[in-house]
């Protein structure tokens, strides 16, 4: 069996929110088995549905760069090692410069864009102009993504949130490109900043996820004292209750809203309306969401301390 380390018990507690000793608990329970322990926290109803979701910070910044005539955009995302580098106005000249060669280049993943000749001093790659960076600022940095978005038959809308800590480019067709169909595009791109859908529809989860959904959901009723001794099913029917509640919270157009003035009113509907009264054909195809520092580690030494503490215990 592997040992359980406060790292370990430290970062399990970052992506579930659940407490270190359940956190300790449950990697002891799956031998290590991160995977499994946060499902097994969330079987016991000690973690939230979205496992996974990064929530360990990292700095640095994503920006976005909308090119001429909104049919093409670009979401990067550049680390560096603290805040005060991340708000640098070199560092961000430097981040525009990256947006502007990501928006423009043919690399399909980041190692290749990497390697590309840069721009702005073609006798340097990229990586040879990133280099020359860090010696000028000082610190180690690292372009760490990009990702473009493309709609012929519409515009593609982009929001950056909090100075640089969220990035959203939104692809939305329409054969109406107008300030109203723009601004329901801002709308739609701050919501997706603030609630974090996963998917665009519910035609885009697998029944894969939705089977794994179902047995931690099934897992957590039975395990609720107030279940305890119902029929089958009962239990069945709150499974599939709690399951469409859920899919209802990560896909984008089924969520309400966030500026319904009935509260009611969910994304799909908010949609339908402007498509409406601007008689136009509407669809979102998809987004794009980058927070900075997803899933990357920073030191957090007392909070490590911390833990340590309590796994002595």
């Amino acid at each position: 069996m592997a040992a359980i380390t406060a790292v370990m018990v430290k970062d399990l507690r970052e992506v579930t929110g659940a407490g270190m000793m359940d956190c300790k608990k449950a990697l002891t329970a799956t031998e290590g088995d991160v995977e499994k322990a946060i499902d097994w926290l969330r079987e016991k109803g000690l973690a939230s549905a979205q496992k996974k979701a990064g929530r360990i910070a990292a700095e640095g910044v994503v920006t976005t760069l909308v090119a001429e005539g909104e049919k093409k955009a670009v979401v990067v995302e550049v680390n560096a090692e603290t805040d005060f580098v991340a708000k640098n106005e070199k560092f961000l000249s430097y981040v525009a410069d990256v947006a502007a060669q990501a928006l423009k280049t043919e690399a399909a993943d980041i190692e290749a864009f990497m390697e590309e000749a840069w721009e702005k001093d073609p006798s340097l790659t990229v990586r040879q102009e990133l280099s020359e960076q860090i010696s000028v600022i000082g610190e180690n940095m690292n372009i760490r993504r990009f990702q473009k978005v493309e709609e012929p038959e519409g515009l593609v809308v982009s929001y950056v949130h909090g100075g640089g800590k969220i990035g959203v480019l939104v692809d939305v067709a329409s054969d109406v490109v107008n300030d109203a169909v723009r601004e329901m595009g801002k709308n739609l791109a701050m919501q997706i900043a603030a609630l974090k859908p996963l998917y665009t529809t519910n035609k885009e989860i697998s029944d894969e996820y939705k089977a794994h959904e179902i047995e931690i959901l099934r897992a957590q009723i039975e395990n609720d004292p107030k279940m305890a001794g119902k029929p089958a099913k009962v239990i069945e029917g709150a499974v599939i209750g709690r399951l469409n509640k859920e899919l209802k919270e990560i896909c984008l157009m089924d969520q309400t809203y966030v500026k319904a003035e009935d509260g009611k009113q969910s994304v799909a509907a908010y949609v339908a309306e402007v498509a409406k009264a601007q008689g136009a054909n509407i669809a979102v195809k998809g987004f794009v969401r980058f927070e900075t520092g997803e899933g990357m580690a920073k030191k957090e030494e007392n909070f490590a301390e911390e833990v340590a503490k309590q796994m002595r215990k």
